[in-house]
């Protein structure tokens, strides 16, 4: 354990001397990774943040402020809509976010950062000319004398205890 500082030696003479005692003890000495370079990143500022995302998988708008985050949702917004199916879903999604952005703009914001409100009418035409052309793309097949409604369930693969 250190013993604290004496008042009359300054922080640097006295860190110093830490060290050059540490090393006479050979405390250095053997470390796991003594002799290799740092891994590349390692001299950014926050890369064990960027790391630890990476390691567990966390989405990046999590750890971004309020404003960016926003920002990154409305960036993210044709995929987020290419998964939806009807319109009123399509509008409902457009609507909510529209309203955040809204309320994010008229409020204190720190740091200052203005986000673009959404089209919901472009926005929703946008996704059902996507929708229509990709029913177009791929037609639905339908094989004579196959049933097109339900499986009953007892055909379902009973899941083992």
């Amino acid at each position: 354990m250190t013993t604290r500082k004496p008042r009359a030696v300054s922080f640097e003479t006295w860190v110093e001397r830490q060290v050059r005692e540490a090393q006479e003890r050979g405390a250095f000495e053997n470390l796991p990774g003594a002799g290799k370079p740092l891994p590349p990143g390692a001299y950014e500022e926050g890369s064990w943040i960027r790391e630890k995302a990476r390691r567990e998988d966390l989405p990046v708008a999590a750890m971004l402020p309020p404003g960016l985050a926003l920002r990154k949702e409305v960036e993210d917004l044709p995929v987020r809509l290419a998964r939806e199916r009807t319109p009123e879903r399509v509008r409902t999604v457009l609507v909510e976010l529209d309203a955040r952005v809204f309320a994010w703009n008229c409020g204190p914001q720190e740091p200052p950062t203005y986000v673009r409100r959404v089209d919901v009418e472009a926005r929703l035409a946008d996704w059902q000319e996507a929708w229509t052309a990709a029913a177009a793309v791929q037609p639905v097949v339908v094989v004579p004398g196959a049933s097109l409604g339900r499986r009953r369930w007892s055909f379902r693969r009973r899941s083992r205890p």
